[in-house]
């Protein structure tokens, strides 16, 4: 039996996490609770003192697991890439945005495998697990890992396993969702295979490469943004022609079968959806291939925040306002309900498109207090009172969360945009407008 294969059946490995985010620290923490001895590296210090005082900032992580996990040794964080040496499995968990030109930036991917190179050992598992495009597991990882002497697949393995991680879902975490993994070799998917059967409950689908897990994955986010695309363009439309699009999709999924409900709203946000066609659409360019109904639905779902800001003003025309100087106040800044996460949020993009027009924008999140904007934090209120709300000349809800009283929004605001049908159980829809 090889012997990595070994150490990870008896639990002797020792695994490693580069990235401690949304998606690396529940990771890690799973290894850990598996009963494996755990290393994370992050390069933001402030992460790595708050884990080693047992200390969560990721909503999707329990406070006592992390704490428990801490102090018996199990878990611990450093800054020090170096430390990768003592690690038998790697598992590189970090960003891959999009740069301004809308390419894909895998400087991060790039860096944490120069980083591991120096200290690598036969042996060693490295698995990619940041959502990039077709090939980037052998084209650019597999030929830096190699510099280091070492062969893949006879020295060292080599894998792809996506991240599907869904924060703030209540039923599928890290451990119970399915993984995925594609090796460079039968073996770099066997042994990779090992380490997440070992790990989490869900069941493990063994893929032919990493370019099949690496495509599987952008399937999966594009298959969605096309079809909110569809409801987004559709939700225009309906508006035109003054039907009520969310009664139409609730009218559609009473069929049992063939239908799958997507919804509208003012954009797509989180790191996943809104960036994975572009980078397949960026790959295809290499083909000589034009991805043409992915780059429709991508042209539909980026037009949103300015779509809905052209619905205030719209609005606010109705009510005799300009929205120069009209004071709008966003409900929810983060890009999905009941979460702190507002990466790529279409929220605050409705925003800079609403101040561009002139509005003076304030905003309530019971999760984000706060949240940076071209280098400028941008404070929320505290409270959503009842002045608060009838200071407003327009209110505007941009995420759904569950903790707001939407019977006091309706009663006491003048007027209503709600872009995600989050006040659908209030009877009294006289000052609603729904997206």
């Amino acid at each position: 039996m090889n012997i990595l294969k070994e150490k990870l059946l008896n639990k002797s490995a020792i695994l490693g996490v580069i990235g401690l985010g949304y998606v690396g620290l529940p990771l890690a923490v799973e290894k850990a609770k598996a009963g494996y001895s755990t290393i994370g590296f992050d390069v933001q210090q402030s992460k790595v003192d708050m884990i080693n005082a047992g200390k969560n900032y990721i909503g999707d992580v329990i406070n006592e697991e992390l704490e428990e996990i801490v102090e018996s040794g199990l878990l611990r964080a450093t800054t020090d890439i170096s430390q990768i040496k003592k690690a038998d499995c790697v598992c590189i968990c970090v960003p891959t945005p999009l740069d301004r030109y809308q390419q894909p930036d895998i400087s991060y991917v790039k860096n944490s495998a120069e980083g591991i190179v120096p200290y690598m050992h036969k042996n060693m598992l490295i698995v990619l697990e940041s959502t990039t495009y077709p090939g980037t597991t052998e084209e650019l990882l597999k030929p830096i890992l190699e510099s280091s002497g070492l062969k893949c697949g006879e020295d060292f393995f080599l894998a792809f396993s996506p991240e599907r991680v869904d924060p703030g879902n209540l039923i599928y975490k890290t451990k119970n969702t399915p993984k995925v993994v594609g090796g460079i070799t039968p073996e770099c998917t066997d042994i990779a295979a090992v380490m997440y059967e070992n790990i989490i409950e869900a069941p493990v689908f063994r893929v032919s490469s990493p370019r099949i897990a690496e495509m599987e994955k952008i399937l999966e986010n594009t298959y969605r943004n096309i079809n909110i695309g569809l409801v987004n363009e559709l939700a225009m439309l309906s508006n035109k022609m003054g039907i009520n699009f969310w009664e139409v999709i609730e009218a559609a999924k009473s069929k049992p079968y063939g239908f799958q409900a997507f919804y509208p709203g003012s954009g797509l946000g989180g790191h996943c959806i809104p960036l994975d066609p572009y980078y397949l659409s960026w790959k295809a360019r290499e083909y000589g291939f034009h991805t043409s109904m992915i780059e429709s639905s991508m042209m539909v779902n980026d037009r949103m925040p300015e779509y809905c800001a052209e619905r205030v003003s719209r609005i606010l025309n109705r009510q005799e306002k300009a929205v120069r100087g009209s004071k709008i106040l966003f409900l929810g800044v983060a890009y999905k309900q009941d979460i702190d996460d507002y990466r790529e949020s279409p929220a605050i993009k409705v925003i800079e498109h609403v101040e561009r027009l002139g509005g003076e924008v304030i905003y309530y999140d019971p999760y984000v207090p706060e949240f940076d904007e071209g280098g400028v934090t941008k404070k929320g209120e505290s409270e959503l009172t009842i002045a608060l709300l009838e200071s407003a000349d327009l209110i505007i809800i941009t995420a759904a969360h569950s903790n707001i009283d939407y019977e006091l929004v309706q009663k006491h605001s003048r007027v209503i945009f709600d872009t995600k049908n989050a006040m659908k159980d209030v009877k009294n829809r006289e000052n609603i407008e729904l997206l």
